[in-house]
């Protein structure tokens, strides 16, 4: 029978990792990005005889998913505010909210992914690394198409700016480490 708890099973062990990935490079935090899942797919099962007959039950969760992504950014935003207001003048390292040892934080596209606006960064997630199409990412994002499209197009335009200066970094860095030859 469609709906049972059985079926919740199946779908959790098919989806769950798929949705903690996505999550993750949303946030750039495994641990967060795991409780955002957990959360969605607790949802999930709460609502289960609802959204086991939707054509795509992931989709629901996605979207729950992202609205708790869109929450716990704005709460870290307002917890980061206020450790500033309350540290008067004592200054936490900048990234503190990385895990160094999360495989996300090594690459600069990923740091560079991670310092997008946060609805610039779930579209271009959704569409690069769920595979997901326009239509889909503007029904779980709750915006149109054409927002969907200008976000993607922004986003694109932010990290080609920043990889480029990356690069122009990188590369005066290592003009200045190698010894000219004469």
């Amino acid at each position: 029978m469609a709906g049972d708890i059985s079926d919740f099973e199946e779908f959790y062990q098919a989806c769950y990792g798929r949705m903690v990935a996505l999550v993750a490079a949303m946030v750039g935090d495994r641990h967060q990005a795991e409780d955002i899942a957990q959360e969605a797919f607790a949802r999930a099962l709460t609502h289960w005889k609802r959204v086991a007959r939707y054509d795509v039950p992931e989709a629901w969760v996605r979207r729950v998913a992202l609205r708790l992504t869109i929450d716990a950014s704005r709460r870290m935003r307002r917890a980061r505010l206020m450790s500033v207001l309350l540290a008067a003048g004592q200054r936490a390292p900048s990234g503190e909210w990385h895990d160094p040892q999360d495989p996300l934080a090594v690459t600069a596209l990923s740091m560079a992914v991670m310092r997008l606006p946060l609805p610039q960064r779930q579209v271009l997630i959704l569409y690069y690394l769920a595979d997901l199409p326009v239509d889909d990412i503007a029904r779980d994002c709750g915006v149109s198409v054409g927002t969907v499209r200008n976000r993607l197009a922004a986003a694109r335009r932010r990290l080609q700016r920043e990889l480029a200066d990356s690069d122009s970094d990188s590369d005066s860095d290592s003009d200045e480490a190698v010894p000219h030859a004469r």
